[in-house]
């Protein structure tokens, strides 16, 4: 019904923004995901997922219509609500949320607070067909992308890191620089872990 609202940034928060459209306060829930990319600029437009429940009408605003996309996506998998789908997208970006569906990463969705084996489970077996299918994304070539990714973490796993710190920082690594070598980025995770 609304599909974006787009005025002046009121009030900023990392978990939701006010902006003022013509007089009218509309507050928006936002991932902290939408938080970072938000400039502090006085007009801002936020694309929109309106949420009707009996008792409360909720608006979630995105940066992008791509994180939008992602967000009815998580939507529609049972046992997955508004609140878990925004903490997905608060913990990971919706790129990297997309990639852990299609090549069927169950641990990088559990790692997301809030879910467990079987919920990360059911959201790849209802998405991951249509992940690939939205996104074209051969399931081959994201595997292959994740190979230098994976090497680095096993390595930095051997050299006694913990396991989710260091993929916390290997895959900030891997998004600047996608076709890092796994020696450079085990060179720069070992600089900020």
């Amino acid at each position: 019904m609304i599909t974006h609202i787009q005025g002046k940034l009121v009030e900023k928060n990392p978990t939701h923004v006010v902006i003022d459209c013509n007089g009218v306060g509309y507050m928006l829930n936002i991932s902290l995901h939408t938080f970072s990319n938000i400039p502090d600029a006085e007009q801002l437009k936020l694309f929109t997922h309106l949420q009707v429940k009996e008792d409360s009408h909720t608006l979630y605003g995105f940066s992008s219509v791509a994180e939008r996309e992602m967000f009815r996506l998580l939507l529609s998998v049972s046992g997955i609500g508004a609140s878990i789908a925004r903490t997905m997208l608060s913990s990971l970006t919706p790129k990297q949320v997309r990639e852990g569906i299609a090549t069927g990463d169950v641990a990088l969705i559990q790692s997301i607070k809030g879910i467990g084996a079987k919920t990360a489970q059911r959201v790849i077996l209802d998405l991951k067909d249509k992940v690939l299918k939205i996104y074209d994304i051969d399931e081959v070539s994201v595997s292959q992308g994740n190979t230098n990714k994976d090497e680095a973490l096993s390595a930095l796993e051997v050299l006694g890191f913990v396991k989710k710190q260091a993929e916390r920082v290997v895959e900030k690594i891997v998004m600047a620089e996608p076709n890092a070598s796994v020696e450079s980025i085990i060179k720069q995770a070992l600089k900020k872990l």
